[in-house]
């Protein structure tokens, strides 16, 4: 990822990356991307999938990251195809590519590098991708558009062969499959498998493919576009209780209850960006619906800590969490997760009942937050409050001089 410079560089013709590393010997990179106001995830190929929905990403990007994507079968290069769009692409920067020319500087033999290649471009074509181009130390491929073709030539490659499981976007502590993920069905060869996507920024508010297809149990079109509605109120009642919200004080913002992605679109003409988080427990995963919005967003357990380091979000909206996890695993574990991952002078927003937000606020006070409950946007007849919290600057030594005293 080396401090997310390529996201860097896609942020200013407005397109958002997700980049991601594992803590190694570049030390934290994650942590230096977020400090610039990049998004990125602590995060490491393995045997387990990313926490990521299949047919999420238009792209994705490999600059010298080290990952053996010739070994395992194609493993790893099998989940990149899972995670990626019909059409996308897959970038490869650096050894092994164009081996020929730089193999001295690389301290590696020609044997050596000739055979990684080789064996990428051998998973490669058997998982269907076709080589666009190479030129100098890259190279990129394509995913079909759909797997009418790819059906076709397992006759010709056995392996990997197309997974009979149904829950492709299942990514929380599910294992890699050795394994092609299947891509919806489609009556003819130029037809996008899952539907087309319309261009940005248009496509942040258009009707999402896997909503228009019925695939989500219960949310329509119409409920799409009610929540869009809800959304600009919300917003509205938002800047006036936190006016730096849309004033550039704020970049990094996660929402820990994402549902369709509606704060990020409300929040577009902005300059900040949204980490989209559903909870890998909920009823409705709708984590591929965010991606194909054109935002990013990731599975989670918030009963478990998140995969960043402390101090990288500057604002943290979590409406109905508490609700859901309430008899799940203690809150104040969850408090103090957030208390973790948020800036010093950092803002959250509640959103829940009158009873879960006064338990909540009754531990964020012992965290020296300062906080206060208010009426919904709706007036204040209506059950659930907003509790606006704002994580203090203070430290230890100042707190033992005054317990001193």
């Amino acid at each position: 990822m080396e401090v997310a410079s390529w996201g860097a560089y896609l942020l200013k013709r407005n397109i958002l990356a997700m980049s991601f590393a594992p803590r190694d010997t570049h030390e934290a990179q994650v942590q230096f991307a977020l400090e610039r106001g990049v998004p990125a995830m602590i995060g490491v190929m393995a045997s387990q999938r990313m926490p990521y929905p299949a047919r999420a990403f238009d792209m994705a990007h490999c600059s010298r990251c080290l990952i053996p994507w010739q070994q395992y079968d194609g493993l790893y290069l099998i989940e990149v195809d899972r995670v990626l769009r019909p059409g996308g692409y897959w970038i490869l920067s650096g050894p092994p590519i164009r081996w020929k020319k730089y193999w001295r500087g690389w301290e590696r033999t020609q044997e050596d590098l000739k055979q990684e290649q080789d064996a990428i471009e051998k998973i490669a074509k058997s998982i269907c991708w076709k080589k666009v181009i190479e030129k100098d130390d890259l190279a990129i491929w394509q995913k079909p558009l759909n797997h009418i073709d790819c059906v076709k030539s397992r006759r010709v490659f056995k392996t990997p062969h197309i997974c009979k499981s149904d829950a492709p976007d299942t990514a929380w502590y599910r294992n890699m499959e050795p394994c092609i993920t299947p891509l919806p069905e489609i009556s003819s060869s130029d037809e996008v498998a899952g539907g087309a996507l319309e261009k940005w920024p248009e496509r942040a508010f258009s009707v999402p493919p896997r909503i228009k297809s019925g695939s989500i149990p219960s949310i329509t079109a119409k409920k799409f576009q009610e929540d869009n509605e809800l959304w600009k109120d919300r917003l509205t009642r938002y800047k006036r209780i936190i006016p730096p919200l849309t004033q550039g004080r704020f970049r990094n913002i996660m929402d820990m209850n994402a549902y369709m992605g509606g704060f990020a679109a409300a929040l577009v003409k902005y300059p900040v960006w949204v980490m989209n988080v559903v909870p890998a427990n909920t009823n409705q995963d709708t984590l591929g619906v965010i991606y194909e919005r054109g935002f990013i967003g990731t599975y989670h357990d918030w009963c478990e800590a998140f995969s960043t380091y402390p101090r990288t979000y500057d604002l943290i909206h979590a409406g109905g969490v508490f609700s859901i996890y309430q008899d799940r695993c203690d809150i104040t574990y969850i408090l103090l997760e957030m208390d973790r991952i948020l800036r010093p002078e950092g803002t959250v927003i509640f959103r829940d009942t009158v009873d879960v937000l006064v338990k909540i606020q009754s531990i964020t006070d012992g965290m020296r937050w300062k906080s206060q409950i208010m009426d919904h946007e709706s007036g204040p007849f209506n059950p659930e409050k907003i509790l606006v919290a704002v994580k203090t600057y203070w430290t230890g030594e100042a707190s033992s001089k005054k317990n001193q005293t």
